[in-house]
């Protein structure tokens, strides 16, 4: 029996991977709707070969050049927040994947949730910035979460059948990036060029920037706070270059799950896709005689401190950690765009955090806010 899939943000790393996994098991899969922002060639081909019904844009501008380039005027498309939002609330749908960014992947999540269909999750912001509201409302619909990150996949996995009370410690892996061993002199030289030459993953640019600095890892710290409902103190992050370890549970009586595999986002892509089910695919497989050593380490904090800034954010609760990750968005901006510098990030994060007045979170409108004006704050900041 097919599984009828919406995939927001079709065109974007994950989305495109996801394809790939639907490529793998055309038999499967039907693509019932897709959703990109800005690419329109590419959107243009991926409608043609999978053949939506249903198709949504990042703005009208986008509209007459997605229809002249998919050769097509009767495609009905939707358009901005609003056209996820009635993505995420189609019916018949099995699983819904959220890999657009920005907070606004917040609308289609719970609009999802409360159509009670099946959430497979690539969007950070939308439980850095709202896990209150989300994890509320997937436990009041009884609604399923199923997260596609390589470490909260990970987690997800080693915790399945376990009883999550004797659950010790969550360790979040982390490749370190490419500046894991720059002195703190070498980091406030780096480049957009070369925080962009990740060396195990390959992703979108505002993410992989996120990696050099230890930011992604912060904001998964926020992540598997809200999905596992964690403790910040019980959750450890450990540097680990080989990224082939993706992230383990520790339980009370020191025994260590981990979930192992290639660095392949492809493969949590398609257990999200699967659950619970595994299926064969031709990716590339782990072959541990290859591997000459598994090292890990602790996280500099001193020359990372963006990583012990989403603890703070985290611990304060709130929308402190809606700030931290809109003031983060503007300030990697900044610095693709040589407007200021690397170490800058995590400067203007904590200067934005010191000055903002936190507000307990009970609605959306109370997220956008604090959105809104931590993104103002930091483009000031970040004003060459």
């Amino acid at each position: 029996m097919l599984k009828k899939l919406v995939i927001l943000g079709s065109t974007g790393s994950i989305g495109r991977q996801a394809l790939q996994v639907v490529d793998e098991h055309p038999d499967r899969f039907e693509i019932a709707a897709l959703a990109a922002g800005t690419n329109m060639e590419l959107f243009a081909r991926q409608i043609i070969k999978y053949n939506p019904k249903y198709v949504s844009v990042g703005s009208p501008e986008s509209v007459n050049e997605l229809k002249s380039l998919s050769h097509t005027t009767s495609l009905e498309i939707l358009v901005g927040t609003e056209g996820l939002v009635n993505l995420a609330r189609l019916n018949g749908i099995d699983i819904i994947l959220i890999a657009v960014t920005g907070v606004h992947g917040l609308f289609p999540t719970l609009a999802a949730l409360e159509n009670k269909t099946t959430v497979a999750l690539a969007n950070k912001e939308t439980l850095v910035a709202g896990g209150y509201l989300v994890m509320s409302k997937a436990k009041e619909t009884q609604t399923r979460i199923i997260p596609v990150d390589s470490e909260h996949a990970a987690i997800f996995q080693c915790l399945e059948q376990e009883n999550h009370a004797q659950t010790d410690k969550l360790i979040l892996t982390a490749s370190g990036g490419p500046f894991i061993n720059y002195s703190r002199e070498e980091l406030e030289k780096v480049t957009p060029e070369k925080a962009l030459q990740h060396p195990k993953w390959q992703m979108g640019r505002k993410i992989t920037v996120d990696s050099a600095g230890l930011i992604n890892k912060g904001l998964e710290v926020i992540e598997a706070h809200w999905l596992f409902d964690v403790d910040y103190d019980n959750i450890e992050v450990v540097i680990h270059p080989q990224s082939i370890i993706h992230s383990m549970v520790q339980y009370t009586d020191g025994s260590v799950l981990a979930q192992m595999g290639m660095p392949d986002m492809r493969v949590p892509i398609q257990y999200a896709l699967t659950y619970p089910g595994r299926i064969r695919n031709s990716f590339p497989k782990l072959d541990f005689t290859t591997i000459n050593s598994l090292t890990f380490q602790k996280p500099d904090y001193n020359r990372f401190p963006g990583l012990s800034l989403a603890y703070e954010a985290g611990k304060t609760g709130g929308t402190m950690t809606t700030v931290y990750n809109a003031a983060n968005e503007i300030a990697v901006d900044a610095f693709l765009n040589e407007r200021i510098s690397f170490m800058q990030i995590p400067s203007i994060i904590e200067q934005i955090m010191n000055k903002h007045e936190l507000t307990k979170l009970s609605a959306i409108e109370e997220i956008l806010q604090a959105d809104e004006w931590a993104r103002s704050m930091a483009r000031k900041l970040s004003k060459s």
